[in-house]
């Protein structure tokens, strides 16, 4: 069975999804083959997936780094009510908490493991993280590593030093706030090729603008309603 078929057999399998938006497939089967790649997504496009399933058909546990604390609940939440092993590290979390999740990293069936930047550089983690087998490393908000971009934050340059400590795994960068700038001083970071920097439009085919100069902006909002729904 060809890499297509399985893909679109497991998305439907766990997502319950029939097709992949736009470029998801492409950067899945990137990932796949064990290189280096940066994607360009609006938000809502489904970054997320574009982990997500990666991690779910390799052996091992995808680390996924995010800057959020809210963000890496939601995803996970969401993981677990699919029954998917999940966890996540930040401040919020004991020493013996983190320890349990470490072990159970190594030795247990987590999938997916969300960090926050800040913690990848304890002692702690990157013992551990040693003896883990990562399939990918998937930075989440991308354009932190980047000092030309809108919330560059220095934690996220120690990112890079995995490598050294796992060079054979592969990295993805994500994001959905990227100028021309910054992803070439991402791809320059994280040694990522041009022809594996996927980007996907930005344009929504369900939103338009259109001024419109009026005395009574509840009149005109009436009127737009009014059409819309008839």
């Amino acid at each position: 069975m060809s890499l297509k078929l399985d893909l679109n057999k497991e998305l439907k399998n766990i997502f319950g999804f029939s097709k992949f938006k736009g470029h998801q497939e492409k950067i899945i089967s990137t990932l796949l083959n064990k290189n280096n790649l940066m994607v360009i997504m609006p938000t809502g496009a489904g970054k997320s997936l574009c982990f997500q399933l990666p991690a779910l058909l390799s052996k091992g546990t995808a680390l996924v780094v995010s800057p959020l604390i809210a963000l890496m609940k939601d995803q996970i939440d969401l993981l677990r009510k699919k029954n998917i092993p999940a966890e996540m590290i930040n401040s919020s979390l004991a020493k013996k908490d983190i320890d349990r999740i470490l072990d159970n990293c190594i030795y247990g069936e987590i999938k997916l493991l969300y960090i926050s930047p800040e913690r990848i550089q304890s002692t702690l983690f990157r013992e551990r993280f040693k003896k883990m087998n990562i399939n990918f490393i998937a930075i989440d908000e991308a354009h932190c590593i980047s000092q030309w971009g809108y919330d560059f934050r220095p934690s996220y340059l120690k990112i890079v030093t995995l490598r050294d400590l796992k060079p054979q795994v592969p990295l993805m960068a994500l994001t959905a706030s990227a100028t021309k700038k910054v992803i070439l001083d991402v791809q320059e970071k994280l040694s990522i090729i041009e022809s594996n920097v996927i980007k996907q439009s930005f344009k929504r085919k369900n939103i338009h603008y259109k001024v419109i100069t009026c005395e009574s902006k509840i009149t005109v909002l009436k009127k737009i309603i009014q059409k819309e729904c008839t």
